[in-house]
């Protein structure tokens, strides 16, 4: 009895922390899909056509995309050691491996936008902030982003 009690508790602590694994994961996927909603949903669409240039929409996804590489760092801080269920992409293990690297990405993204920040006037300059702050994302997702399917 005794032995069933201790078998069935580390079963349970065991389901929670993969649990906690997937929620980590989960949040780590949502934040880039957030940032991957603004930056192909709304500024490459424009930039190609797609969908009307509005200036404030393209400034609103300006700012989002900001506020949300903002907390990349945070949010990779832990490894959750698994990947989101049927996930297209997702974190390569380099990034908790060179944590330092991984996290000097991130500057360029932000110097990227706020290079552009306020300055987009018409679909030719946000072809270009479109550009600049593409570029620099896939920096980082060239070593740190996997393909899972």
């Amino acid at each position: 009895m005794k032995r069933t009690m201790i078998v069935a508790g580390v079963l349970v602590l065991g389901a929670g922390a993969v649990m906690a694994q997937q929620e980590i994961a989960i949040q780590q996927d949502n934040l880039m899909r957030a940032i991957a909603k603004n930056q192909y949903g709304v500024l490459q669409k424009m930039s190609k056509g797609d969908i009307p240039f509005d200036k404030k929409a393209a400034d609103e996804a300006i700012a989002n995309i900001e506020a949300d590489v903002a907390k990349i760092a945070k949010t990779f801080e832990v490894n959750p050691k698994q990947d989101v269920v049927n996930a297209t992409y997702g974190s390569s293990p380099k990034v908790w491996q060179n944590k330092a690297d991984f996290d000097s990405k991130i500057q360029p993204v932000q110097k990227a936008i706020a290079d552009v920040k306020g300055k987009i006037t018409n679909v030719a300059s946000l072809k270009a902030a479109y550009t600049a702050i593409n570029d620099r994302c896939n920096d980082c997702h060239e070593t740190y982003r996997v393909k899972l399917k």
